[in-house]
């Protein structure tokens, strides 16, 4: 654990001492609510708290067993909520801390709640950095919680327990929880302004009722009707209805025909020249079978036509810029191309914009700031626009230009070269200097047909080959892209052939017990023998296999061609080990995952506690029917290893349900725990959290010695990496370990 305080710490406890503050003597909070106060305060934070107590419930049920206490503040620092454990909170009510009670560091001295007030982030607060020694003895993790549309504060979550049971992933629990608060509040505030519309709209819709006899004279023509059509009853009363140059011709066909109309669109303008817009409806009176009549409705819908035309216009524009979206920008360039296709003599481009970063961004400044970034691009972006050009948002941080009419390419890509400068200026985001340049892919529209989705591909291949040149530049389609294109489809032409070809091989990595040094297993790996190619890794095909729906097929030859070699070299002799197969996500979500499993532990003989099966945390998002398929694979004894972990949706709900015997560390922290204090930080948390949970943890991309050193250091289980062996192939695995 880093033992330097954060800056903040320090001046708040300084300023404590300055202040005079015994830190021997218990500093019990000073000012409290009247009741009546504290229920006022209770009532007009109640939808708020109910919100939060909610998933701070989720929060506790999942951390069943640790002693921990939530403790909810509003925005000035008044406690509002007590939960959790009990022994915690009676000891702590003898302290004065209680509902009611206002926690600042004036009176209270540095604590979890002023702090994290003040920083509006999140923050840990333990032992020794806690003023007072009667603190010392607890772990305190806090953050706030607002309301992201406008970063107003709202008040803070926080959570505490004795100092043994500290771990910094509550930290990133209490904020995955407040992030789910922030969200629900932003939800229901915007679901209420919502309602207010529709109530509006409701009490302003009016219906209007016409009554015709059998020759068309209007017998009825009630108040509504007379406020929706501006026409008095009188005026309307014993003329023939047929006259209307509205509905006159509903009517007739109506009294001469028997049909029926159904909401009929009709518009007009009153008499201050508004525009008025009804639903119309008309059908024949009958008694005894004898037509005696008709009848029609308006329902005046002009608000609602008028809310239309506002959803249509969101259909077609980006809800946070205000740009034309994707589905706009598909109609122009589609408008455009057949306009070409006619004979028109047009030029047209597209500049495909991705901005570059901007998930780090997101990731570290928090979404509403990635949000706000977008809007001042997007303003930039809009600053370049020409006269018949348009820029677009297509989702997430892409962005397009379409350009039409220029005389020549130079303008194009003179273009694409304006937009890098105009990035390369740092944009003010709430006080934050951010950074972010762009990778541009252009097609120009070449002087044959192509279709809008061809276009876009172009456009999107070239915009992905300026990433992968290094970013903040742009690369301009061309025949040798598309050759490239070309390869990718005749590679997925011949992958479709591979399996029956027998060109698939498995090599396999040794997995080490870190204390005895002993192979305990391999992990599969496939990889691709190409006829003309040579051998292809799996990075190369595995998304053709996903894409085109081959994935579950090679998946399952891996795991047949897996146990088919375990009980070969189990049979030669060799001691027994267990060998792990990756699992992909169709293959996971496949229905007869189990049966297959079953057929293949049967025909091959292999004991199955020799059999593990990898699966990702994104796979286990699907809780119910996740624990339901990994019980049945337990079952049939099969081990269960979790990959990757801490770089998906991690969860210590999963951890705490699922029947998991492996926790698999990506190789991503493994490969800085040397030089990022934050990674080991993180390794040692997951160990010693999985070791809590009784389950082994593997840590893959083990390369050097002192990674290995720190690994044994902190009793993680077993390690596989180049630093043992690279993936061999079956001959040379067994020359090195099975001749031993």
């Amino acid at each position: 654990m880093n033992t330097t305080e954060p800056y903040y710490i320090t001046e708040s406890k300084r300023i404590c001492k300055v202040a005079g503050m015994d830190p021997n003597e218990v500093s019990r909070p000073k000012t409290f609510l009247s009741e009546v106060a504290f229920e006022q305060k209770r009532k007009s934070y109640s939808e708020i708290l109910s919100v939060v107590s909610f998933f701070s419930n989720k929060l506790l049920d999942s951390l069943k067993g640790t002693p921990i206490l939530v403790v909810v503040s509003d925005a000035a620092g008044y406690l509002l909520e007590i939960e959790g454990d009990e022994t915690i909170k009676s000891t702590i009510e003898q302290f004065g801390i209680k509902p009611g009670s206002l926690f600042i560091q004036e009176e209270t001295g540095t604590n979890v709640i002023s702090l994290t007030l003040q920083q509006r982030h999140p923050i840990s607060l333990i032992g020794e950095q806690h003023y007072h020694t009667f603190l010392q003895e607890i772990a305190c993790y806090g953050t706030t919680f607002n309301y992201t549309d406008d970063n107003d504060l709202l008040g803070s979550v926080c959570i505490m327990m004795p100092i043994q049971f500290q771990n910094e992933l509550f930290l990133s629990m209490l904020t995955q929880s407040v992030d789910s608060i922030e969200r629900e509040l932003l939800l229901r505030k915007q679901n209420k302004k919502l309602n207010i519309m529709n109530q509006i709209m409701l009490s302003r819709t009016r219906n209007g009722i016409v009554i015709t006899d059998e020759k068309g004279i209007t017998t009825e023509f009630n108040n509504f009707a007379q406020m929706i059509s501006k026409n008095s009853r009188e005026s309307v009363v014993g003329r023939n209805i047929l006259e209307s140059h509205l509905t006159g011709r509903y009517f007739k066909e109506v009294l001469e025909s028997g049909k029926i109309f159904k909401n009929e669109e009709i518009k007009f303008e009153d008499d201050a020249g508004n525009l008025v817009v009804c639903l119309f409806d008309a059908q024949p009176i009958y008694e005894d079978d004898k037509m005696i009549g008709a009848f029609g409705q308006f329902r005046d819908i002009s608000d609602r036509y008028t809310l239309q035309e506002q959803y249509n216009y969101l259909a077609f524009h980006d809800d946070l810029t205000n740009l034309p979206n994707r589905r706009y920008m598909n109609k122009e360039i589609e408008s455009i191309i057949k306009e070409l296709s006619t004979g028109h003599h047009k030029t047209l481009a597209l500049l495909y914009i991705d901005l570059d970063r901007f998930k780090i961004i997101n990731d570290n400044f928090s979404h509403s700031y990635g949000d706000k970034l977008l809007i001042e691009v997007s303003t930039r972006l809009s600053g370049c626009l020409a006269e018949n050009e348009m820029l677009a948002r297509m989702g997430g941080d892409e962005f397009i230009f379409l350009l039409q009419d220029f005389t020549d390419t130079d303008y194009v890509t003179a273009k694409a070269e304006e937009i890098l400068q105009l990035l390369l200026q740092p944009f003010l985001v709430d006080g934050k200097e951010l950074y972010t340049t762009a990778s541009i892919g252009v097609a120009i529209y070449p002087d044959y047909p192509i279709t809008m989705e061809q276009l876009m591909v172009y456009a999107d291949n070239a915009m992905y080959q300026a990433k992968s040149q290094g970013k903040n530049r742009y690369v301009v389609h061309t025949s040798e892209l598309l050759d490239a294109m070309l390869d990718d489809y005749m590679l997925e032409v011949d992958l479709r052939r591979a399996l029956e070809k027998n060109e698939f091989v498995l090599h396999y990595q040794p997995q080490i017990n870190n204390e005895t040094g002993q192979l305990i297993g391999f992990e599969a790996l496939i990889r691709w023998q190409h006829p003309t190619l040579g051998q292809i890794p799996p990075d190369k095909f595995i998304k053709l296999a996903e894409e085109n729906g081959m994935i579950t097929q090679i998946g399952e030859w891996v795991i047949d061609e897996a146990c088919t070699q375990n009980k070969k070299w189990q049979d030669a002799g060799m001691t027994p080990v267990k060998v792990s197969v990756n699992l992909s996500t169709q293959q996971f979500l496949t229905r007869n995952l189990i049966t297959y499993m079953e057929e293949v532990l049967e025909r091959t003989g292999i004991n199955p506690a020799y059999v593990v099966v990898e699966i990702t945390e994104y796979m286990a998002m699907e809780y119910e029917y996740s624990i339901h398929v990994l019980e049945q694979l337990k079952a049939l004894g099969i081990g269960i290893s979790i990959d990757d972990f801490g770089t998906g949706y991690s969860s210590l709900n999963y951890l705490k349900n699922f029947p998991i015997d492996y926790i698999k560390i990506d190789k991503s922290f493994v490969s800085e725990i040397m030089n990022n204090e934050q990674d080991a930080v993180i390794i040692k948390a997951i160990i010693s959290l999985a070791h809590n949970l009784h389950k082994e943890v593997i840590a893959e991309g083990v390369e050097t010695k002192e990674q290995l050193e720190f690994l044994k250091t902190h009793q993680c289980d077993i390690s596989q990496g180049y630093f043992f062996s690279k993936p061999l192939p079956v001959d040379e695995i067994e020359r090195i370990y099975l001749d031993q």
